[in-house]
């Protein structure tokens, strides 16, 4: 991942970088072979820059991460998920547009 400001999830960082942040975190289920994902990848790339401090913000390669996809039922992807407390609070499937993100991020931003 080129952006510095996008966090690399996987199983052994979950709980911790996710489950366990004191802030909301958008975790964007994804893989390098699906095209709606590398489409995808620019909005997430330029949310994680702008809510740098008040939302994390990161991807989980469902290929190398299968575990984590089955446990919170990627059954396709792109998927991205919202956490607040641990806790799943949103879930959008398929790529979406920047400002979809936006009005949810102000929402639940600290």
């Amino acid at each position: 991942m080129a952006n510095q400001n996008v966090v690399e999830f996987t199983v052994d960082n979950f709980e911790t970088e996710v489950l366990k942040s004191d802030k909301p975190v958008l975790v964007d289920f994804w893989a390098e072979w699906c095209p709606p994902c590398r489409a995808l990848s620019p909005t997430i790339d330029k949310l994680a820059d702008q809510y740098v401090g008040k939302v994390k913000i990161g991807k989980v390669d469902t290929d190398s991460n299968q575990d984590l996809a089955a446990r919170y039922g990627i059954a396709n992807i792109p998927t991205i998920l919202l956490f607040k407390g641990g806790e799943v609070v949103h879930v959008f499937r398929g790529a979406r547009k920047k400002e979809e993100f936006e009005e949810l991020l102000n929402a639940q931003a600290v």
